[in-house]
């Protein structure tokens, strides 16, 4: 999720010096801005050697790590906000890791490409995996092990005792607030431990 808008939305989100965990981090991007423009500070994970080398590049403390291994490393609250941008979907064990998530971090943020936008339930009308922008990837080429609604994620959060603080989908740099389901092709979400 690399548009400026969609990156600044969910920058937003997090409180100036905020101490934060990024997961999944990719090139460090994110953190790298909530650090510049917030006065964070923190660290981001990412298994990628390329994208661990752009972190450090950046200036970005970054530690390689599986996700799928867990966060025991890492105590009880010991983040402000733990953040998961477009990682969600690509865990073996995403449930597990959404409580890791809330256990790390006093609030948790997540966002992924949601399933149920229109565009999407188009094409699978039509009898077809969808290919947008949100995701790009044909059916039998996607690194996402798995899809999901913004719906689906309300009852997942509920399920694991999470009070979602706020949430909105993002479509085309904008918050959608009215019918985020089916009206966005991200939904974000911003949590703590109920």
């Amino acid at each position: 999720m690399s548009d400026a808008a969609t990156t600044a939305s969910i920058a937003r989100l997090v409180p100036e010096k905020a101490r934060v965990l990024d997961l999944g981090c990719g090139d460090g991007a994110l953190l790298d801005l909530l650090q510049r423009e917030r006065g964070c500070s923190g660290y981001g994970i990412e298994i990628a050697d390329a994208n661990v080398q752009a972190c450090v590049r950046r200036g970005v403390n970054v530690i390689q790590l599986n996700l799928d291994e867990g966060l025991a490393m890492f105590d009880d609250a010991s983040f402000d906000v733990v953040l998961q941008i477009d990682t969600l979907q690509h865990l073996r064990n995403a449930e597990i890791m959404l409580r890791e998530t809330a256990r790390v971090g006093r609030i948790g943020i997540v966002a992924f490409p949601n399933f149920a936008h229109w565009p999407n339930r188009l094409s699978v009308l039509q009898g077809r995996m969808p290919v947008t922008r949100r995701l790009p990837y044909q059916w039998y080429d996607t690194p996402n092990i798995r899809v999901g609604t913004y719906r689906d994620f309300e009852v997942l959060a509920q399920k694991n005792h999470l009070q979602v603080l706020d949430a909105f989908g993002l479509q085309d740099g904008r918050e959608v607030r009215f019918l985020p389901n089916a009206r966005a092709g991200t939904a974000v979400f911003k949590f703590q431990r109920g």
